[in-house]
């Protein structure tokens, strides 16, 4: 019965009814309709979409990458341009880029620019994956050999293993792009390093570009082939399509910078220390977290050498241990173990793999949060162990000749209330009876008061 009504109703209606859904179609279309126009013209217009990778090679880096090529993807770019300037980075980052490169739908150019950069370690592979490489003049590509922490070459079954691994990765590369694979081999085996005119010279990139405009004028019109299929580039005039990092990503990428690790390591241990001796002040001990958070952040993509962090905090323990003996024997063994732990905090025990650059943080760093380390702890510290290690002594001697009143009998024994605290007291020169003024004349040991029968008034 209801729904025969409904029906009726809806019959009698059918007018306003259907206006009604007209104009709730047209309201959730009406928003798409930019999106509709702006994806046509994308793809009616010829352009290219560029990304910067310079520094470490690291997840979120890779995250920039794969994120930048499946935008050009979705809005038709004719090729991605991956401007790159690296030493290296992380095996499995590296790795991630090129499986993604390998399965694009878009042609991936590699850039090496500006002039003075380099492609090393997991950049050399990057670039043999690469549907087009080319180089700036002035810039260079190589090294990707496995070293030891001193930057010596391996020996033994180990090294074999690592080079034999990343030779086969790097030849089956090259030869998939029709690149030079005996150098590609010679790079991983040998640590070679040539200029972009003799990486031309040896058909390790396809060609040479002073600018973005000239790759694109020189990219024109060549054919190439990926797993989609053959694609004839239309670079000439193209849109540059700049796709910038994240905030996120730029601000990740400044921190595994191994000079920014290693000053969050040390700011942050001195703020916690600072806190520990004023307990309460909050800020320092928030300001040491988050620095340290945010620096073994960094040692997950930079790989530190923990033998390095282990020094680093024995030279927190000697200088701690000090402030509480004479003599400085303690603090100079402090500042020789923070020293060597500074210069080990990157240098690994065992191989790195031939994507990781060799890294270390700067001598002069060091010297200079070495002695950082050293006054705040002479001055800074060492104050505050002296008034925490004063407030009791002060706080004695100000009660000699205060003036209190007796809370029990002392006879010769019992309670006085000084600076509006009770005290233990005995009473010298006989005894005082409840109620009357007394003066401290003495503090003895376990803080009790040796006190008199105050004069009148």
């Amino acid at each position: 019965m209801a729904c025969d009504t409904i029906v009726n109703v809806m019959k009698r209606r059918r007018g306003p009814t259907l206006l009604l859904l007209s104009g709730v179609i047209f309201l959730a279309v009406l928003p798409l309709v930019p999106l509709l126009f702006a994806s046509t013209q994308a793809q009616s217009e010829a352009h290219v979409d560029i990304l910067t990778l310079n520094g470490m090679i690291a997840p979120f880096t890779a995250q920039y990458v794969i994120r930048g090529i499946d935008a050009a993807e979705a809005d038709g770019a004719e090729a991605v341009i991956l401007q790159m300037d690296t030493p290296g980075g992380l095996m499995n980052s590296m790795d991630d880029i090129i499986k993604r490169i390998l399965n694009s739908r878009v042609p991936i150019v590699v850039y090496i620019t500006p002039r003075g950069a380099r492609a090393g370690s997991a950049g050399v592979f990057i670039t043999m994956a690469a549907h087009v490489a080319a180089m700036a003049p002035i810039t260079n590509i190589g090294a990707a050999h496995p070293v030891g922490g001193e930057g010596e070459t391996i020996e033994g079954d180990l090294r074999e293993k690592i080079t034999n691994d990343a030779v086969a990765h790097i030849r089956a590369l090259a030869e998939a792009r029709g690149r030079n694979a005996d150098w590609a081999e010679d790079a991983v085996r040998n640590s070679v390093s040539i200029t972009a005119e003799q990486a031309l010279s040896l058909h390790v990139i396809d060609l040479m570009a002073d600018s973005i405009e000239d790759l694109l004028a020189k990219l024109d019109g060549q054919a190439i082939n990926t797993n989609w299929g053959s694609q004839t580039l239309h670079t000439s005039g193209a849109t540059q399509n700049y796709i910038e990092m994240s905030w996120s990503e730029k601000f990740l990428h400044v921190i595994t910078d191994p000079n920014i690790a290693y000053v969050l390591l040390s700011l942050g241990t001195i703020a916690l220390i600072a806190e520990f001796y004023n307990p309460g002040a909050i800020l320092p001990g928030l300001t040491g977290v988050i620095c340290l958070v945010l620096a073994f952040t960094a040692f997950g993509v930079l790989q530190p050498n923990w033998a390095g962090v282990g020094l680093i905090l024995l030279a927190i323990i000697l200088f701690l241990a000090d402030l509480k003996v004479q003599g400085y024997a303690l603090s100079v063994g402090g500042a020789v173990a923070f020293v060597l732990g500074s210069i080990l905090l990157f240098r690994p025990l065992t191989p790195t793999l031939p994507s990781m650059p060799e890294i270390s943080v700067s001598p002069w760093l060091i010297a200079v949060m070495t002695a950082s380390w050293i006054g705040f702890f002479f001055f800074a510290l060492a104050a505050t162990v002296r008034v925490h290690r004063g407030k009791l002594s002060s706080g004695t001697i100000a009660l000699v000749a205060a003036v209190g009143i007796a809370q029990t009998d002392l006879s010769p024994r019992g309670i006085v209330l000084v600076h509006s605290e009770e005290w233990s007291a005995e009473a010298v020169g006989g005894p005082i009876q409840k109620g009357e003024a007394v003066k401290v004349i003495e503090v003895v040991e376990g803080l009790q008061l040796r006190v008199t029968r105050a004069p009148s008034g």
